[in-house]
């Protein structure tokens, strides 16, 4: 949408509001204001931080406040309603909102290309292919360059009014250069998504406030466009991709614009107007057997965006071979869906497996009937905890909707009550151990169940697969199935043991070759020989991760010094607060403890920190954090640079925090860093540049 010239012209009105607020020409702020919306929300490439915008924003608000006369209906200020709408007006669409014809393999794809072909009386049909946007659709109209209201689909036909709220998403904009290309008055279609950052930061704020949880972001950005309080949808962080021109009104003697020939052309055409169009997302395939091809490939990479997608619609690309194949009633005949698998399915919740922790914690888990979502067959899911079960009223025969998205876990989104029978159970949460049947225990402060038996069997050997996991002591060859393995055969009963197995009686157990009992036993001997931290990580102490663990390591020369440390002396540890501390002490209080450590020094673990090097280097006595997206290094690489140096990584932001490294997308820990005035937030550039000198 901008030039080079204008960019470094606007860049440089950007300095001149900053460095001189007093002499602000009040057009000028708003195009600079209007200009970093564009590069944030739209071309992703902001050149100002936060800060630097909230202080230009403000200054528009106040000389705006100073001269109320002045403010224009597309000012950067004048997004935010103030009232809350009481009911939402429905009007008619310019052009119906046909609904797309879907398809589902190359057979699907192939007879919509044959049927195109043929109506045409072409051999063969160039078409674009773009991104199907799994968000709500929308429709917008703007009239002599001004966003005049936008809609909601609803019924195809008419939608409900939506303006107000639709002006909270500054992937907007508030008024587009339509007399620019001789338009007066011009409809467009898009798609209204929360992205997967957006749902993410925004349910950790829901869960802060003990509050429901948003189910997807799908639903997520549907629920947004019909809430009253439009303040509310702005803090919703939404975004729009625009796809569609279904309507203009040229201004009288002017001609159709050049781009308005092709729909690649229009894509372009509304990129250069402001919008977020999938101008970069697009495909312009020549053949239906490259669409085919595309919409394969596609599907393995749809994780890798950082919004939901379900699917690709594919067009063909000349306006006039469109409006040559015409429509249905139902559909445009020269459009199609290609639907990825489904993310989504309706199964049965048929019976639910309390399995118990290292910890002691208790987890319910579903056993479902087994369903195929996302190219995976899915028969388990974790429900998390007894308010977990609660919450969604789930019951032992429900018909309930899972989820997989990308490659997270699968969850239950809801249970489905209208299709009850009557002979749902409600599930019972256990109150006792289902593996030790010693008596459950919940502290206040938590929704977990615990079993404190540090004898029950399901804890022993959850214990010992945390111990030999990768980041703990890291001995290959030894995962989950074998831990399990060998103590159901007693040949394993404790961490101890680990070093004390009889690999003669291994080496006669099916599957395990002369070659594989080698390379356990040489796996076993090297962990004797890991890092301090590691060993502390992998004793598995409540709260303990593996930050915490190098942070304590740091501090000490045998881990048995723990011993003589107090709550107190501990909290003045990096990363270490009151909860931890507590944890850690009464951890090494324990005789139990103390003596499965000793046992372990005696089988030649190493108990000692012996990485001292770069105490005196250049950011020694100094704390950093990671958030978002690093460009230049690695994370582990430049959390490895800072330890290297003296320095100490925390896992969270806390008064103890000295540097916060802001890479791209950064969340929440940039939010709650800003307000901590200690804190010194720096880009990643910035920590290249302080590693280096």
């Amino acid at each position: 949408m901008y030039t080079k010239a204008q960019i470094h012209s606007l860049q440089s009105d950007t300095k001149d509001c900053l460095q001189n607020p007093h002499n602000i020409e009040l057009e000028t702020l708003r195009k600079v204001l209007k200009f970093h919306e564009y590069q944030y929300y739209v071309a992703a490439e902001p050149l100002i931080s936060d800060y630097e915008y909230d202080v230009l924003y403000q200054q528009l608000v106040s000389l705006e406040a100073a001269s109320p006369n002045l403010i224009t209906a597309d000012s950067p200020s004048q997004r935010v309603g103030n009232s809350l709408n009481t009911n939402f007006e429905t009007l008619a669409h310019l052009v119906p909102m046909l609904s797309l014809e879907n398809s589902y393999n190359a057979e699907d794809l192939n007879d919509f290309d044959r049927k195109a072909r043929e109506s045409a009386s072409l051999e063969s049909i160039s078409y674009c292919v773009e991104p199907k946007f799994d968000g709500a659709s929308i429709s917008l109209v703007y009239e002599n360059d001004m966003l005049v209201r936008a809609c909601t689909r609803g019924d195809g036909v008419a939608g409900e009014e939506i303006t107000q709220n639709i002006r909270q998403i500054r992937s907007i904009p508030l008024s587009i250069p339509l007399s620019q290309y001789g338009i007066q008055q011009m409809e467009i279609r898009g798609e209204v998504i929360m992205s997967k950052k957006a749902f993410n930061d925004f349910n950790e704020k829901l869960k802060a406030k003990q509050l429901g949880q948003l189910a997807n972001p799908r639903n997520a950005a549907a629920g947004s466009l019909r809430m009253k309080d439009p303040k509310e949808v702005g803090e919703r962080n939404l975004d729009a991709f625009i796809y569609h021109i279904s309507y203009y009104n040229l201004t009288p003697g002017a001609e159709i614009p050049a781009l308005l020939k092709t729909h690649s052309g229009s894509l372009e055409l509304l990129w250069n107007m402001g919008f977020r169009s999938p101008q970069k997302e697009k495909k312009l395939i020549s053949n239906i057997a490259g669409v085919i091809q595309f919409c394969k490939d596609f599907e393995i990479e749809r994780d890798t965006l950082p919004y939901e997608i379900d699917g690709l619609v594919i067009k063909v690309n000349d306006f006039a071979l469109q409006e040559k194949l015409g429509m249905t009633s139902h559909h445009p005949r020269w459009a199609i869906a290609y639907k990825f698998k489904a993310r989504q399915a309706t199964t049965i919740l048929e019976n639910v497996e309390f399995q118990v922790g290292r910890t002691g914690a208790v987890t319910p888990v579903a056993k479902l009937q087994a369903v195929a979502i996302g190219g995976v067959t899915v028969s388990s899911i974790s429900m998390h905890n007894e308010e977990y079960i609660r919450e969604k009223d789930l019951r032992l025969g429900d018909t309930v909707i899972i989820e997989r998205a990308g490659d997270v876990i699968p969850q239950i989104v809801h249970s489905i009550p209208a299709l009850r029978k009557g002979t749902e159970q409600i599930i019972e949460f256990p109150t006792t151990c289902p593996v030790c049947d010693y008596t459950l225990e919940k502290e206040e402060t938590e929704a977990v169940w615990r079993c404190n038996n540090p004898d029950c069997t399901a804890q022993i050997v959850e214990r010992m697969i945390h111990f030999v996991s990768k980041d703990a002591m890291d001995i290959k060859s030894f995962g989950d199935a074998n831990i399990r393995k060998f103590y159901e055969l007693g040949l394993l009963a404790n961490i101890p043991q680990i070093y004390t197995l009889n690999y003669d009686l291994i080496g006669n157990l099916e599957g395990f070759g002369k070659k594989s009992v080698d390379n356990l036993q040489v796996a076993i001997e090297a962990s004797k020989t890991q890092p301090l931290y590691r060993l502390i990580y992998a004793l598995g102490i409540r709260f303990v991760g593996e930050t915490t663990a190098k942070t304590i390591a740091s501090h000490i020369h045998h881990i048995l010094d723990l011993q003589n440390l107090s709550e107190e002396q501990l909290q003045g540890f990096e990363d270490v607060g009151i909860k931890v501390a507590n944890s850690i002490y009464h951890y090494f209080h324990d005789a139990k403890h103390i003596e499965l450590i000793k046992t372990l020094e005696l089988l030649g673990l190493n108990m000692i920190q012996t990485n001292t090097t770069a105490v005196d280097g250049n950011l020694a006595g100094l704390n950093f954090l990671f958030t978002g997206t690093l460009t230049q290094l690695k994370r582990a690489e430049a959390e490895a640079m800072v330890e290297a140096r003296g320095g100490h990584i925390l896992s969270g932001v806390s008064s103890k925090l000295n540097y916060l490294v802001v890479g791209e997308d950064a969340g929440s820990k940039l939010e709650k860093a800003k307000k901590i005035a200690s804190i010194k937030i720096i880009t990643e550039a910035d920590f290249v540049d302080l590693v280096k000198n």
